[in-house]
């Protein structure tokens, strides 16, 4: 399997490095060449399967055991998922009236990001024990990928990881599960800005390619193909999971409603639904609407400000995932892809062609949720099921409870559940509910922290350099005296 640059400008380059990439070179973000087609046999097969098995079958698909053999790549992703606190990694929680929701929040750090950023980091220790070299990663978030790549690479010799975080605009929380990992290869900044700004200097690092290399240099968030490729197995397991049956032809469609900001999951589910999956995707999003406008639209173009809201890993105004879409609906044009994009990082505003907004309204649907709906949501699931929403699954939630509450009918839906309630306590008091706290959360007020301020008077850029070379030459240094 080879990866292309959405903007076409790239060599290609296969799974290993795509893995090891950030940006590619051209500043587009990979994608497969070719996608597979799921046929009706493969389809009837899988459906058999668990999620961790569906996981093997998708990356087996997209890896290709020339790089990691089929035994090799099973035990990876064993190991990956051996700290989940649920035995089936993920699991369907089937509620009142037709409500379901797939928690996929049972990693270490109580988010969906652990899924992915595992069996990613399990692929890194493979090829890096065969490389012996040295990686710095670089990840800005907007709350839960900062902790979950944290936790995925802690201690590792070979790996340092840099985190900026936004200062003020994560739960306290997500915070701690950052500054309380006190280890010599995990560094966290705590910028004076949100989450897009803290894009700015990543991007203009990734850009200078010399430096890249030189530095070993790549990135966890979702602009890494890895995480992308992962997140489709909750698509087909969803799918499944809610399926009334698989003996009718053609086979018929099932609703995953994604609450989403950098869209990585929202372009899993579409890539999946490119390959013969009958989805029917829609995008939830919060007062930070900028996918909804995309899609309802085709207004690509920044709001004036980050507005914060309860679904705070969702306070995004620059999707950078959308690329991926884009090009995926544009029949895989990348001279149209990189002329969109390359408008919209010249403009910040950006209008789809008429037949590329077409395709996307075919392809996902999307509903704008208030911080109001999410605590009524939230309420009402308590009232109904005596279950805890975390503010980004309400997001998904409010948009079935909207549907049912027409009593047309629909069909089968899943609801993705990106976080567990107990990462967001603040959430569940402002619904007038009352949180439930595991010890290990609690016990993290307590912990010795660690957190380098980024101020708004400082060059960022500068400072992120400056960290990189010095994390450089220590490992050089290190190499030499061993």
């Amino acid at each position: 399997m080879w990866y292309i640059s959405t903007r076409g400008l790239a060599p290609k380059v296969d799974f290993e490095g795509a893995l090891f990439s950030g940006y590619a070179p051209d500043g587009g973000l990979y994608v497969p060449e070719e996608l597979p087609q799921l046929d009706r046999d493969t389809l009837c097969h899988w459906s058999k399967l668990s999620y961790r098995s569906l996981v093997k079958e998708l990356c087996s698909l997209f890896i290709g055991s020339t790089l990691i053999p089929r035994a090799e790549l099973n035990d990876l992703i064993d190991r990956a998922f051996s700290r989940f606190r649920h035995k089936e990694v993920v699991h369907l929680c089937r509620l009142r009236n037709g409500l379901n929701v797939l928690e996929l929040w049972h990693g270490v750090t109580y988010a969906f990001k652990d899924l992915s950023l595992s069996c990613t980091a399990q692929f890194l220790q493979y090829f890096l024990e065969k490389r012996k070299t040295h990686i710095t990663v670089v990840v800005g978030t907007s709350g839960d990928t900062g902790s979950a790549a944290i936790k995925s690479v802690q201690g590792a010799k070979n790996v340092d990881i840099i985190v900026l975080l936004p200062k003020g605009h994560c739960s306290k929380i997500q915070e701690l599960q950052m500054t309380t990992v006190v280890k010599d290869n995990v560094h966290v900044f705590g910028a004076e800005g949100n989450s897009d700004e803290l894009d700015e200097p990543i991007r203009a690092v990734f850009a200078d390619e010399a430096f890249v290399k030189q530095h070993g240099l790549m990135s966890l968030n979702s602009i890494n193909w890895s995480r992308v490729l992962v997140q489709m197995a909750h698509y087909v397991f969803a799918y499944f999971q809610c399926v009334p049956s698989l003996d009718t032809r053609p086979l018929p469609p099932v609703e995953v409603v994604v609450p989403t900001g950098a869209a990585g999951n929202l372009a899993a589910g579409c890539i999946v639904q490119k390959m013969g999956l009958p989805l029917r995707l829609v995008a939830g999003v919060n007062h930070n609407d900028i996918i909804h406008r995309t899609i309802q639209r085709g207004d690509f173009s920044l709001s004036a400000s980050v507005k914060p809201t309860l679904a705070s890993a969702m306070d995004i105004q620059v999707p950078y995932n959308m690329e991926r879409i884009f090009w995926l609906l544009s029949g895989s044009n990348s001279q149209l892809t990189r002329a969109l994009m390359e408008q919209f990082e010249r403009t910040q505003t950006l209008h789809l062609p008429k037949e590329l907004h077409s395709k996307l309204l075919q392809a996902v649907t999307s509903e704008s949720v208030s911080d109001d709906a999410i605590t009524h949501t939230m309420a009402r699931c308590w009232e109904e099921n005596q279950y805890l929403l975390c503010p980004h699954s309400a997001v998904a939630v409010s948009y079935h409870y909207q549907q049912t509450d027409r009593q047309q009918p629909s069909t089968p839906r899943c609801c993705l559940a990106p976080a567990s309630a107990a990462k967001f306590p603040e959430a569940v008091l402002a619904a007038g509910l009352t949180p439930n706290t595991p010890a290990d959360i609690l016990a993290l007020e307590h912990k010795e922290s660690r957190c380098t301020p980024l101020r708004r008077e400082d060059d960022w850029t500068r400072r992120l350099r400056d960290t990189i070379e010095a994390l450089s030459q220590r490992w050089h240094s290190q190499a030499v005296t061993a």
